[in-house]
């Protein structure tokens, strides 16, 4: 495995590997759910490469970036595991250079749910994945279905600046207790960490109902809020059933698929989590 720290390193060293070439994006802090997207990338593709880099442009102003779990080591020997052949770690003034102003944003599909919530947010995400396919001119990039509507934004800005890039989604990955895995649950204290088991539980009640017959949006809602709502120390940001192409928020009769995703505050940490209510075809 091959560690660049510069972007013009990477692309000479991307030049040499052996195509179809997979990429897999992260921020570090990796975990079984970034190690799931590597094998399937390497299932899939003769070469992967990773890219470990947080991102500045996605944090808002009051959030933790300078707190965001950064653990090198430990990471590049994850990557080294997976079989991942070289692996992008650039500092933020390669990605992004002194007065570069030019963004990417892909407009209504961003500014609900996690847009709404953090403004500015998914601009971030598109441009910095944007730069990210223009440097490693991967044949695949991968993406967990955690986070759904980050991979909403990236298939719509692939489809609509004609990107050569099939975009994969990957299930979400889960610990034993059935919450999502995420570099940020290395904020939560074991206290929080129990109470948030209330989102998948929540999650799995309304998957539960969807399929024993029930397609009322607020009564699909109902049973991820309840669940929640339930723990003292939850602070529910949104609990959102909006139909999975569009993102509109769904009500009355849901009669196509649909996205059930909520963002809840435990502490430090901001947990999402989200189920896919597919309606059966005849």
């Amino acid at each position: 495995m091959e560690i660049a720290r510069s972007v013009s390193e990477f692309r000479a060293l991307r030049a040499r590997l052996n195509g179809p070439v997979g990429l897999v994006p992260t921020m570090g802090a990796l975990h079984e759910g970034h190690r799931s997207l590597m094998r399937r990338a390497r299932a899939e593709c003769r070469s992967v490469v990773a890219s470990i880099f947080v991102n500045p442009t996605q944090f808002g102003p009051s959030e933790d970036y300078t707190q965001y779990p950064r653990s090198e080591e430990a990471d590049l020997a994850a990557c080294q595991e997976e079989g991942v052949a070289l692996v992008l770690m650039p500092p933020v003034e390669e990605v992004y250079p002194e007065g570069a102003s030019t963004t990417v944003s892909v407009g209504d599909l961003a500014t609900v749910l996690e847009g709404a919530s953090r403004p500015g947010h998914f601009d971030g995400v598109a441009t910095v994945v944007a730069k990210l396919f223009h440097i490693a001119q991967p044949d695949r990039a991968y993406f967990g279905q955690k986070d759904a509507q980050q991979l909403m934004v990236i298939r719509r800005m692939v489809r609509d600046l004609l990107m050569p890039v099939e975009v994969v989604g990957c299930p979400i990955v889960r610990d034993e207790g059935g919450l999502a895995l995420s570099s940020r649950n290395a904020y939560l204290t074991d206290e929080e960490r129990s109470q948030a088991l209330a989102i998948s539980r929540g999650l799995r009640n309304a998957e539960q109902a969807w399929r024993d017959g029930l397609r009322d949006a607020e009564r699909l809602r109902a049973p991820v809020h309840d669940e929640v709502a339930r723990q003292p120390l939850a602070r529910i940001d949104y609990v959102s059933l909006a139909d999975a192409e569009t993102l509109a928020e769904c009500e009355g009769r849901v009669q196509r698929d649909a996205l059930l995703s909520v963002a809840v505050h435990f502490g430090r940490a901001r947990l999402i989590d989200n189920t896919i209510l597919k309606v059966q075809s005849s």
